[in-house]
């Protein structure tokens, strides 16, 4: 995966609580298997009236936030079932990292997972950055995984992040990569096995 290290630009608020990942990739759309080309489905429901057609007053609609980098949700992000699909939407859209009071913690570790970074910062905090980018579209924010700070308008904050999760997404390695890291133990442990038995080759 792509690391992570700085990511700066513009917020698109949606402070809504207990957004489930029904909401963030509906079900109907979950037929493909590759990781990429989700964003155009990104909140299907929400981002449409009753009769189908694009509701200009939700944010994501709204050409003010289409190049937003960091979406500001509300508390229990990405609750529900735990399917993938809804952050690779996220990233697919263009978002590099979503800040909330809390997440789910399965949608967190997906997140983690392929470089979408996930951040918990204080309700009042969130806040602060909510009416921000309602208010004040263009205002950005910096946040640096490194020294695990966030940089905004009226607003100087750090949040926490396990140790090896941090590593892994500062230098881009996902599950796959992780494992390619020992590919030289992999193979000698191969050519210890007896020929009798399965092998991966």
């Amino acid at each position: 995966m792509r690391p992570v290290s700085v990511i700066s630009g513009t917020m698109l608020p949606l402070p809504r609580a207990n957004v489930d990942t029904d909401q963030i990739m509906p079900k109907q759309f979950l037929k493909r298997v590759e990781r990429t080309g989700y964003g155009e489905f990104l909140f299907w429901d929400w981002r449409r009236t009753p009769g189908g057609e694009l509701d200009p007053g939700f944010a994501l609609n709204q050409p003010r936030y289409q190049a937003a980098k960091v979406l500001v949700a509300g508390p229990n992000f990405g609750s529900g079932s735990s399917r993938e699909h809804a952050p690779w939407g996220l990233q697919d859209w263009g978002f590099e990292a979503v800040i909330a009071p809390s997440l789910a913690d399965i949608f967190r570790t997906n997140c983690t997972k392929i470089g979408l970074l996930p951040i918990q910062l204080p309700a009042s905090e969130v806040s602060i950055l909510t009416r921000l980018a309602t208010e004040r579209p263009e205002s950005r924010i910096t946040v640096d995984l490194e020294s695990q700070t966030v940089e905004a308008p009226g607003l100087s904050t750090t949040f926490e992040i396990d140790p090896f999760t941090k590593w892994r997404m500062l230098n881009g390695y996902d599950d796959i990569g992780l494992t390619l890291r020992h590919l030289g133990e992999i193979d000698a442990f191969e050519l210890t096995r007896s020929r009798v038995l399965p092998s991966l080759k």
